[in-house]
């Protein structure tokens, strides 16, 4: 019997028809979002506060230890406040491209079973670190208000920029991650030690400046941008950058575009060898 069908199969390149896939996807990328807020905070006693609870323990971990005990300088400014700016963004970056890498495993029996745009899974994951971060930025407005810090009228252009920087760079290289940890499940053993590396040649604990002639090496680094220029912006602790801001994002565009590329090269045997 003769009749007519249609093959679904993904490209082989990435093309910008992919953005608007996902934009016609929107609200399948929304139930992923809500779903894994759901998941991550059922049936826990304090819920939501678990985004807060995490970076806010770090915090004091850090503030005892390098702030009081190794008097680790912070530009001037309260060492709580100095660690926790970075905090904010170093676990946006680092959460997402830890589960970043691990989506197509997670979500195993849809990716087999059901089409739809494979991007929409990466996307989701790191909106919802997003809303972590929103969450979680609520202590950081009680640590401003606390030490009696105003932030400059450009962090209302400069936050959003280093947050566009930071999912770009999570994003690109969990996307690059994901597609070869299905093939090669060593990442989900090898990167959370490569995080733990990446945190301490990122300034996070400590100014960049602490480097001295090695800067430039940390500022390979697009986080370093980041962190950088949100304490400038928020706290006041240098002149804001905005070369490192333009390095930052110039190279977290590479990564996306070398992680999408990756991804969507590999996308037509995910099937098969998840």
């Amino acid at each position: 019997m003769k009749g007519t069908y249609t093959v679904i199969k993904p490209k082989k390149l990435f093309s910008f028809s992919d953005l608007r896939e996902i934009w016609d996807y929107r609200e399948l990328l929304y139930f992923f979002t809500w779903r894994d807020l759901k998941v991550r905070y059922k049936q826990t006693y304090i819920g939501v506060l678990w985004a807060i609870f995490q970076p806010f323990i770090t915090m004091v971990v850090f503030s005892v230890f390098f702030g009081q005990l190794l008097n680790v300088p912070a530009n001037g400014v309260p060492y709580p406040i100095f660690v926790y700016t970075g905090l904010l963004f170093w676990q946006f970056f680092s959460t997402a491209l830890a589960d970043t890498s691990n989506v197509l495993i997670t979500n195993q029996a849809i990716v087999t079973k059901v089409y739809f745009p494979r991007l929409i899974l990466p996307f989701s994951t790191v909106l919802t670190k997003f809303m972590d971060f929103l969450i979680a930025a609520v202590i950081l407005f009680g640590m401003m208000v606390y030490y009696h810090y105003v932030p400059h009228l450009v962090a209302l252009i400069v936050i959003p920029l280093l947050l566009i920087v930071t999912f770009l760079a999570s994003i690109g290289l969990g996307l690059f991650l994901a597609s070869i940890n299905i093939q090669y499940r060593d990442v989900r053993y090898i990167l959370p030690f490569f995080i733990q590396i990446l945190l301490f040649v990122t300034p996070v604990i400590y100014p960049a400046s602490i480097a001295g002639k090695y800067s430039w090496i940390l500022a390979i680094n697009p986080m370093t941008g980041v962190i950088q220029n949100a304490r400038a912006a928020l706290l006041g602790t240098t002149v804001l950058n905005w070369t490192l801001v333009l390095i930052s994002l110039g190279a977290t565009l590479l990564f996306f575009l070398f992680g999408i590329y990756r991804f969507k090269k590999a996308e037509r045997y995910f099937a098969d060898i998840i």
